[in-house]
């Protein structure tokens, strides 16, 4: 190995002869570097850059339209439900691909033909409660909306 000097009749370890805190210098330099280049590149788009505000450059632009009235209004808390729903059940989903790609291999790991098969069945079963109880509940109904529930 490169790691190892080897001499006739004795190995010697070069990562005991530096001391542990030496081993992470080049992480750090390379966290350095990140950080500087970042700081330099902001700095000379500031330096470079012309600084001219005017009310059309201040003013709020979407897509555009001028905005009209106030951007603070209010949202009703069934939106953030859905997103969190959203969130909910990907992350459901990606607890299913580990088992879907260890699918075939797992009467070998668990030494039980149909485990991992009725593992799944629970598990989706209690994904499909909930989704049960989301739709007895009204949260995806948007018809019924009550400005907040």
């Amino acid at each position: 190995m490169l790691n190892q000097m080897q001499f006739p009749g004795n190995s010697l370890d070069w990562s005991t002869m530096i001391p542990y805190h030496w081993q992470y210098l080049p992480l750090l330099l390379q966290i350095l570097a990140a950080f500087g280049l970042g700081a330099g590149m902001v700095s000379a788009s500031w330096f470079v850059g012309r600084h001219r505000n005017n009310a059309a450059k201040l003013a709020p632009y979407e897509c555009g339209i001028e905005s009209v009235g106030n951007a603070r209004g209010r949202f009703s808390v069934r939106f953030y439900m859905v997103g969190m729903l959203f969130i909910l059940f990907d992350v459901e989903v990606v607890f299913m691909m580990p088992w879907a790609v260890v699918y075939r291999r797992l009467p070998a790991i668990t030494g039980s033909r149909f485990f991992g098969f009725w593992e799944m069945v629970v598990y989706l079963g209690f994904v499909a409660v909930g989704l049960y109880y989301i739709l007895r509940k009204g949260i995806l109904n948007w018809s019924q909306d009550k400005a907040d529930l």
